[in-house]
């Protein structure tokens, strides 16, 4: 009982918190080693309460914004100290959910994500032009986020741009405030026709593919978050499977992958959507 009310809690943290600061580690890992992963995080981790089945899964949906010259992508590519991006996020396929908008900002080393739970009966394009309707947030922080989603959308003219899809494995830390490691396979894009979210009988392109991964194989991206103080389990789990940190941006590389399939070309160096560096 106390196992399955400390991971309801760290869950709600990603419900109940409008903000939320934390740092975010990606590995782009062969699916063969999935199964040792799982065995591993036995020991410190219990399964998302919000998730199903075995393994414990849900499917992602998310609609990013951008403006008519993709300014938010480019700042990515250029790999910009300071960036954010804007975000509608649901889950499942039924289009029932409700639908949440992010703005997510990267300072530095630091996530930092402004999250906003949007009912979905008053989810559409209206809640972005004119007078909104009258939303019963949560709280008055988001109202604030709201205004402030808003507020970039118009600095920005950003409209929608590119659906991203995929299935996401999660688990929380046991005995940890915030800890949380998340498989995502699955991963396809879609270029954006409006505001439907899910959109509906679209043909998703696959972009876990070696060529999107520049990788020898179609991976995995395990995904370690945590406040400022990754616990020791964390540490010991990237030394044993010898993980390398990579950068990789979903939106980003269904960009690219957009771009090749319009017949693109790039170079060797320009294909690689991911980039290594140390550290947990």
């Amino acid at each position: 009982m106390a196992e399955r009310n400390k991971a309801g809690k760290a869950a709600n943290v990603l419900e109940d918190k409008v903000e939320l600061d934390r740092y975010e580690a990606k590995y782009i890992i062969h699916p063969s080693l999935v199964p040792e992963i799982r065995e591993f995080l036995r020991a410190f981790c219990v399964r998302d309460p919000n998730a199903a089945g075995d393994p414990p899964e849900y499917i992602i949906t998310t609609l990013q914004l951008d403006s008519e010259t993709l300014a938010l992508h480019y700042a990515k590519e250029r790999e910009a100290v300071n960036r954010f991006k804007l975000r509608c996020r649901t889950y499942g396929t039924d289009g029932t959910a409700p639908v949440f908008i992010e703005v997510k900002r990267k300072i530095k080393g630091t996530i930092v994500k402004s999250r906003v739970m949007i009912p979905r009966k008053y989810w559409g394009p209206e809640l972005f032009s004119g007078k909104p309707p009258d939303i019963p947030f949560r709280n008055r922080h988001e109202r604030v986020n709201f205004g402030e989603f808003r507020r970039l959308m118009n600095v920005m003219d950003a409209r929608p741009v590119m659906n991203i899809r995929y299935l996401r494995e999660s688990y929380l830390g046991a005995q940890d405030d915030y800890a949380r490691v998340t498989f995502d396979r699955r991963i396809c894009y879609c270029p954006a026709r409006g505001w439907e979210l899910p959109p509906m009988g679209v043909r998703w392109r696959c972009m876990d593919s070696a060529t999107a991964f520049n990788r020898p194989f179609s991976g995995v991206i395990l995904e370690l978050k945590t406040y400022r103080d990754a616990p020791i389990w964390m540490s010991n789990l990237t030394e044993r499977f010898s993980l390398e940190r990579t950068g990789f941006c979903k939106y980003s590389t269904a960009m690219r992958m957009e771009s090749l399939f319009q017949g693109a070309l790039y170079s060797e160096g320009a294909e690689n959507c991911t980039y290594s560096i140390t550290g947990i």
